[in-house]
């Protein structure tokens, strides 16, 4: 009689499509993660570039009122028509201060601006997924 050599498949041991498909699994759920991770990444940046942009547009809207003060300005120093200086430079003085507040608001707005970055931790974790599926560390 001729005994046929006999490796029986355990229950416990992975099949070949099980193992593809745990692969499968953990790989999306490392890409759902990388996403997420560049998302929440994002949304920091955003949000103080949002708020940098913001103050730009604040900076240009006071700039346009500087710039109408300095008009009447000029036409009260043309007109010369009262005894004293106060009332004109009275309008300088506002003048000045919406410069003031527009170089504020721009030098806080540069600061902000320069606080966005691109995400770069889900970028390195990014190209760690190649080595990963390849085995290396």
């Amino acid at each position: 009689m001729t005994r046929m050599a006999s490796n029986h498949v355990q229950d416990s041991d992975p099949t070949i499509g099980r193992l593809v498909h745990d692969a499968t699994k953990d790989i999306s759920t490392l890409v759902q993660k990388e996403i997420q991770l560049a998302k929440s990444e994002l949304k920091v940046s955003v949000k103080a570039g949002g708020t940098g942009i913001g103050l730009f547009a604040g900076a240009a809207f006071i700039g346009v009122l500087a710039i109408i003060m300095l008009s009447v300005s000029i036409a009260y120093f043309i007109n010369w028509n009262g005894d004293g200086l106060a009332l004109h430079w009275a309008f300088l003085i506002v003048f000045g201060f919406y410069l003031l507040v527009a170089a504020l608001l721009v030098f806080v707005g540069v600061r902000k601006v320069k606080q966005v970055k691109a995400p770069e931790r889900a970028i390195e974790q990014g190209r760690e997924i190649p080595k990963a599926l390849k085995g290396q560390s």
